[in-house]
């Protein structure tokens, strides 16, 4: 191509990187509500957790923390943190160190345990 334009040329030269947006400086100004407009009217959940909330209030009426219902949750999600935390440490490190070394097949353990049991069906069929 002698003398034309390559595509990385004409990437560099032909469109410049544009800002978040046009007049992205400037705020454009927001109608200002009416306070006559009707709300909204609730989701089906919210709904849902008007009538639970008050019958959650009459069966547990001591229950004034939502804390003590979480906290076998937060120490699951703690312990499965950490276990992941252990994991990827390894991860890293795996891809760290040697890369490409997997001894392992692509074939997930499900998957090789179905080679097997459909080879040794063959075989007993002889």
């Amino acid at each position: 191509m002698k003398g034309g334009q390559t595509k990385s040329d004409s990437i560099q030269t032909g469109n410049k990187l544009k800002s978040k947006g046009a007049g992205a400086g400037k705020r454009a100004k927001k109608a200002a509500k009416d306070p006559n407009k009707p709300k909204r009217p609730p989701s089906a959940f919210f709904v849902f957790m008007e009538g639970f909330r008050k019958q959650y209030k009459e069966d547990n009426p001591d229950n004034k923390s939502v804390a003590v219902e979480k906290a076998p949750y937060v120490q699951k999600a703690e312990k499965r943190k950490t276990e992941y935390n252990k994991n990827i440490q390894a991860y890293n490190t795996k891809l760290a160190g040697g890369g490409g070394n997997n001894d392992e097949s692509d074939k997930s353990k499900s998957e090789i345990n179905d080679d097997d049991v459909q080879s040794g069906e063959n075989e007993d069929e002889d």
